[in-house]
């Protein structure tokens, strides 16, 4: 049997946040401004944020995060939605800039049913994508295998915002 090491995630799980424990973890995330490295931040702007997913899909995998805490898209006020999407904007062009990606993907999951993970807190996912990013570890193996820890993913965007 083939193993595959990936030390920052065993951190992240025997952290305890899986259970993202009393209250929101983007509105905790939030309101941490001094720890933005150690959760990953890579930009604030007045409504929102860019933050590296902590469980990506994919190296680059980031957030875009508002400060308001709602699950209902369509009651969030147009000044916020509007920063949120030249926040993804921006991430895309520091992903470029960095990965030089063939593609992205963006898009939200709202609801639980729809696949939401923190489904009382939206947010957009902005992943670069890859020809052949999809291997059979994914496929037959349910196992992604990320080619670089999140510290350097964070170093090496942090430099673009």
């Amino acid at each position: 049997m083939e193993r595959l090491w990936s030390p920052w995630r065993a951190r992240y799980i025997a952290s305890g946040v899986d259970s993202y424990g009393e209250g929101c973890v983007f509105c905790r995330m939030a309101s941490e401004t001094e720890h933005d490295e150690t959760n990953f931040i890579l930009h604030r702007a007045q409504h929102g944020f860019i933050v590296l997913n902590l469980y990506p899909y994919i190296t680059g995998h980031m957030l875009i995060v508002p400060y308001l805490h709602t699950s209902e898209f369509d009651s969030v006020p147009k000044e916020i939605t509007d920063e949120l999407m030249d926040l993804a904007k921006r991430a895309q062009t520091a992903l470029r800039e960095v990965y030089s990606p063939a593609g992205f993907n963006m898009g939200m999951n709202l609801g639980s049913a729809a696949g939401a993970g923190i489904a009382d807190h939206i947010h957009i996912h902005l992943l670069p994508r890859w020809s052949g990013d999809t291997n059979f570890m994914t496929t037959v193996g349910d196992t992604r295998v990320l080619p670089e820890d999140l510290s350097t993913t964070y170093s090496k965007l942090r430099a673009k915002f």
